[in-house]
């Protein structure tokens, strides 16, 4: 039988509990971490206060509470709670409702308190839309924009494959929206895959989970979903090494390269039955040459656009900035592909009585 030779410098190890929650709790309830204040009343940031905060566009006509809300189905269970398909009872308005419960690492909450202050400072429009968030009972609630499409794991569950030109308007919206996160907001997203790429009926493609999700599902064990985060993981953090914003750009190109093939690039085939084991994946990201795009069956611009994102070195993949300019995203600027025409014609992963 062939030995294994492990990953010298693989760290799968879990950070330990550093500060009890209850650390963070005022006597009235109130979740204050920093200059970040959060209760049953919403979210606020002492340091805005300070400063006239200018209108970015996302504020809602009314204001509400968990109470005004009512819940429709779940629609999903992860690593980062449940996020439940809610309506407004009184406007009648869809939302995505987020619970996270609180009894986690520092290191998480630390995460967490960074998602609440880019949700409430994002003024980009391919960035999912956080309208509210409550603190209550040892849960953190987000009041997220619905998008009504799902997520591109839905989209390509149906399709299998995308084509290049609406692959292309999925990139630039996706690069967007990693410029803003990259050189506005200097946060790495740590976990960009299908599931957390969302679109809606319109073709609006935006990020959700600012790096959240793959935190949690390490400390509590979810060994699904811990899994299903390393697929699209850089080399460098498999490893344990340093890492910076082209990690997000290694993950981009994953997702790109399995839209278009219709399967995840280190599988050797569609009809491969089983995955490579958890071992087998991240000896092969390590270790090997990394994927690239079959030149017989794609244009030179998507297969040079990949191979810019999958390096096994990072200071050799283009930034998020440089391949918003690159050919194959210009090859399809002003060609009026509707990416809303592709989406429309699928089933919404979600029904519930309208």
């Amino acid at each position: 039988m062939k030995s294994k030779k492990p990953l010298k410098q693989l760290k799968l190890s879990v950070p330990a509990q550093e500060t009890p929650i209850s650390s963070f709790l005022t006597a009235s309830g109130t979740f204050h971490d920093g200059d970040l204040l959060l209760n049953q009343k919403g979210l606020r940031l002492i340091s805005e206060e300070k400063e006239s905060r200018p209108s970015d566009g996302k504020e809602l006509e009314f204001d509400f509470s968990l109470e005004d809300l009512e819940t429709i189905k779940v629609i999903g269970k992860g690593s980062g709670g449940v996020v439940q398909l809610v309506r407004h009872k009184w406007v009648g308005r869809l939302f995505a409702l987020k619970v996270i419960q609180m009894n986690i690492q520092e290191e998480i909450r630390k995460q967490i308190v960074q998602e609440l202050k880019i949700n409430q400072a994002s003024q980009c429009s391919h960035v999912v839309v956080c309208y509210h968030s409550f603190y209550h009972n040892g849960a953190i609630s987000l009041v997220l924009e619905y998008m009504d499409r799902g997520s591109l794991a839905d989209v390509i569950r149906q399709v299998k494959t995308i084509l290049e030109p609406y692959l292309a308007v999925v990139c630039k919206q996706v690069l967007q929206g990693l410029v803003y996160l990259h050189h506005e907001r200097h946060v790495i997203h740590r976990d960009i895959k299908p599931s957390n790429l969302l679109v809606n009926h319109k073709g609006e493609v935006k990020i959700t989970d600012f790096g959240v999700s793959a935190m949690l599902a390490s400390s509590m064990g979810q060994r699904d979903t811990f899994v299903g985060t390393y697929n699209y993981m850089s080399p460098e953090r498999i490893s344990g090494s340093t890492y910076d914003y082209s990690s997000d750009i290694w993950s981009l190109g994953m997702v790109v390269l399995e839209c278009a093939i219709g399967r995840f690039p280190y599988m050797q085939s569609e009809d491969q039955q089983s995955w490579p084991s958890f071992y087998e994946l991240l000896q092969a990201i390590v270790e090997k040459p990394p994927p690239t795009a079959p030149p017989d069956q794609f244009s030179p611009e998507f297969c040079s656009f990949v191979s810019a994102c999958i390096q096994k070195n990072p200071r050799d993949r283009a930034s998020s900035l440089d391949l918003l300019s690159h050919p194959f995203i210009k090859k399809f600027e002003g060609k009026d592909i509707d990416l809303g025409i592709l989406v429309g014609s699928l089933e919404p992963p979600v029904n519930y009585p309208r």
